[in-house]
């Protein structure tokens, strides 16, 4: 009896675990779309047809019902457990619910499912993959292990505020900062579902359906779900979940945070993955044309027959019948009749554009509205914010519309834009995320056709004639009127302004668009909060250039376009001069704030060099390094809510979490991650003649006074000196000067990491090696010997 009770639970954990035993296919666009029939019925099926896969065994050379394709299983075996597996491959939307895959096991004997759904398992964890490398640089430290490093709470917060509730649902427990309803949300509230539907809003008030997750627990371990957030394409190159550019300790605490939201159900311990049943689940994977979804090295495809020559209505067809030889689709009478719609005859219904197609499937509208159509959800809008949580109304806090976009953005632009390097936003705390470029490369010309202006013009035919001299000095005057109210300039903006950085606009924005927005911004952005400088086609400032229109906004243009050269308003050069900006003249300047990087026990010191750095009085440890200005101390000495500060400057170094210096038991323990495990304590600091803070910190029976002054490669240059306190001063005392992947030893005193930084020590350093990460560790107690004092001096460059 105990060699089937393996068989046992997991008959019960499929079979008895759950009421739900046939929940449909979640496709995003039906869902919200499709469902309530605000789009065709055609265009439902055909999105239906794409989400499903089913032109991967019936092919058809339609470019807008292409298949999404499954996850690639290259590294199934050590990204997926096989007990999850099994669940999986018995009962598909059980174990994950709203799951595209079809019960391919249906096409058998109940007798004989289980045993294919072993042998399949036991198949699919032979295809392993070594995880990829993830490189350290300046920016991305990468901690020892980072995936078992997570912070849940941190991640909580991530996963609720960078955009992942756009799709999936969000925490009951998790609180939100109150926003203001919008006058639409307060109309929403009062009326009821007859008049909703009266006036066209019964979409707006809806609650829109999320996408599921499964038991994560019980699919990946820590490891395997923090490598698929960092580059989920590698896994789905569908592009279905986006790549949201995580750092690796963003990547490790959303995992943590997911993983311990779910618990693991009874474990199952499968049978051991013998050879012949290795063998019968390659045959079975081959036979059943799981490579038609699931491309796998060195098993052929098997198409079946071509899509055009389906006959939906047969009896034994994938919609009509669960019986004959093909995978069970469990849909519901809406999703059928939109498949059956899709096969209609041409020219019956409407086809569909091929851009509304894509943003049905890449889920655009979980975000972004565009036609009336889509845009965040009416419930999903409070976890939407802005940085310090500045109310600039739903247009500061919200993705923007992408109706008339291409219009209004160039090609060029938009391309970056998908690329992940076109952020203009920052005070969002939303990310945009990256779609693969095979799923993205076409919608910047599908935009610019579908939204192409009626009579467009070469910039020098849409601005009036101007001399560049009056043209710059006037658009410098006009910024005052209101735009600096609200946006950036080049960076520099006035006190508590948050908003569009104006740098660029020339960039990325069409000329005639500029212009048509500039005389009535309502007619381009309904809702905007942008006001109009010319009502009626007056303008308000009759004192410049005469108070003609067509000249203002030509002036306007001309001074956005120059802006990199031209000097700030006026405004916001008289706000600089007042500003709290700290310039470190002849002396540094010490501040205690709260940073991003160092935390809320931070301690910046900037010098006159223009080389500064940040110390995590917290953890203790050298958090940051920085080139340039220094910081602006408005927030930390006037404002209460205010976010951290941000290093100033540019060229920015990020160095290792956790404390710099640790006692170690044994030269192999892992490193600490916390001041208190690391047993050092933090004693404040003094300052000398000059000015510079010498920080002290005791640990292990030892006082380390801790100097660091930039260089004169204009780095950093860190002199520790540690003094015996205690009668029984530990000689495990250790130092970790650098940590991350890639790190490299140049020689017994030097080491590089990645591209970045390069550190040289006076006293020879150890290079530590564990699971691909890498530590360089100065042992200071055999520096120390016997003796009461030494002296440890590290360059930094970078």
């Amino acid at each position: 009896m105990t060699k089937f009770k393996w068989l046992i639970a997991l008959c019960v954990s499929v079979f008895i675990a759950s009421p739900a035993l046939a929940e449909i296919p979640f496709v995003s666009g039906f869902e919200r779309f499709g469902r309530h029939e605000e789009i065709a019925d055609r265009t439902a099926g055909q999105l239906l047809l794409s989400e499903l896969n089913c032109t991967s065994c019936h092919k058809t050379n339609d470019p807008l019902i292409q298949p999404k394709g499954g996850p690639n299983l290259a590294g199934a075996g050590n990204r997926l457990q096989r007990e999850w597996m099994l669940r999986f491959l018995m009962n598909p939307q059980q174990t994950k619910p709203g799951t595209t895959m079809p019960g391919i096991l249906d096409r058998l004997y109940p007798e004989q499912q289980l045993g294919a759904a072993v042998a399949l398992s036991a198949y699919l964890e032979t295809l392993e993959q070594p995880f990829p490398e993830i490189r350290a640089t300046g920016a991305n430290p990468v901690l020892f292990e980072f995936w078992n490093r997570g912070d849940a709470a941190r991640g909580k917060a991530l996963y609720h505020q960078i955009g992942c509730v756009a799709c999936h649902e969000p925490s009951e427990d998790y609180e939100v900062v109150a926003v203001k309803p919008s006058p639409l949300d307060e109309l929403l509230e009062q009326l009821d579902p007859d008049e909703l539907k009266e006036m066209g809003l019964s979409a707006a008030a809806r609650k829109v359906q999320s996408i599921p997750h499964s038991n994560l627990a019980e699919k990946y371990t820590r490891q395997s779900l923090t490598h698929f957030l960092l580059k989920p394409d590698a896994v789905r190159p569908d592009g279905r979940m986006p790549d949201f550019q995580l750092t690796a300790v963003d990547a490790a605490d959303i995992s943590e945070f997911l993983i311990t939201k779910y618990s693991e159900g009874q474990r199952i311990e499968a049978p051991p993955a013998t050879a012949e049943l290795v063998a019968e689940g390659r045959k079975l994977f081959e036979e059943f044309g799981c490579v038609n979804c699931h491309n796998v090295k060195g098993i052929a495809t098997h198409p079946a027959k071509p899509l055009a020559e389906l006959a939906v209505d047969a009896e034994n067809s994938c919609v009509s019948s669960r019986l004959g030889n093909q995978p069970r689709y469990v849909l519901d009478e809406q999703q059928t009749h939109a498949i059956r719609a899709a096969f209609a005859p041409a020219g019956t219904t409407a086809k569909p554009d091929a851009l509304h197609s894509n943003m049905l499937k890449l889920n655009c509208f979980a975000c972004h509205e565009r036609g009336g159509q889509g845009g965040v959800g009416r419930y999903r809008r409070p976890y939407f914010e802005t940085l310090g949580h500045v109310d600039i109304g739903d247009e500061g806090r919200l993705p923007p519309t992408l109706s008339g976009v291409g219009a209004k953005l160039n090609e060029k632009w938009l391309t970056s834009v998908l690329q992940g390097k076109g952020r203009v936003r920052p005070h969002m705390t939303i990310r945009m995320p990256v779609f693969p470029a095979t799923m993205t490369k076409s919608l910047p010309s599908q935009f610019a056709a579908a939204d192409e202006l009626a009579s467009p013009k070469p910039s020098a035919e849409v601005f009036a004639k101007l001399d560049e001299k009056s043209a710059l000095e006037a658009g410098r005057l006009l910024m005052d009127v209101g735009c600096v109210q609200c946006h950036e300039f080049n960076g520099e903006t006035l006190p508590g302004t948050v908003g569009v950085d104006l740098l660029g606009v020339a960039d990325r924005i069409d000329p005639q668009w500029f212009h048509d927005f500039l005389r009535n911004p309502a007619d381009l952005k309904p809702r905007t909060r942008m006001p109009t400088f010319f009502p009626d086609g007056k303008s308000a400032n009759q004192q410049i250039l005469g108070g003609d229109m067509e000249l203002q906004i030509a002036a306007m243009w001309a001074y956005i376009k120059n802006l990199s050269k031209q000097p700030l308003p006026q405004k916001i050069a008289d706000a600089r001069s007042q500003n709290y900006e700290l310039t470190p003249l002849g002396k540094p300047v010490v501040l205690r704030t709260f940073m991003p990087e160092a935390g809320t026990h931070a301690i910046a010191v900037g010098f006159p060099q223009k080389v500064h750095f940040a110390l995590d009085a917290e953890t203790v440890r050298l958090a940051q390094g920085w080139r340039g200005r220094f910081l602006d101390a408005e927030g930390t000495w006037f404002m209460r809510f205010a976010p951290p500060a941000d290093p100033l400057g540019n060229e920015v170094l990020n160095l290792s979490a956790g404390p710099d210096f640790a006692v170690l038991t044994r030269p192999e323990a892992k490193w600490p991650v916390a001041a208190e495990e690391a047993g050092i304590q933090f004693q404040g600091y003094r300052l000398d003649a000059e000015g510079v803070p010498t920080f002290e910190y005791d640990v292990g029976g030892w006082r380390i006074a801790d100097r660091i002054v930039p260089n004169e490669s204009n780095g950093l240059t860190r002199t520790l000196t540690l003094t015996r306190v205690g009668s029984e001063a530990s000689s495990q005392v250790f130092y970790r000067v650098l940590a991350g992947n890639g790190l490299k030893q140049l020689g017994p005193n030097k080491c590089q990491l990645g591209a970045g930084v390069v550190v040289t020590s006076s006293t020879a350093g150890e290079l530590r090696d564990g699971n691909g990460h890498h530590e360089w560790l100065i042992p200071l107690g055999s520096a120390i010997g016997n003796g009461t004092e030494t002296r440890v001096e590290v360059e930094y460059q970078w």
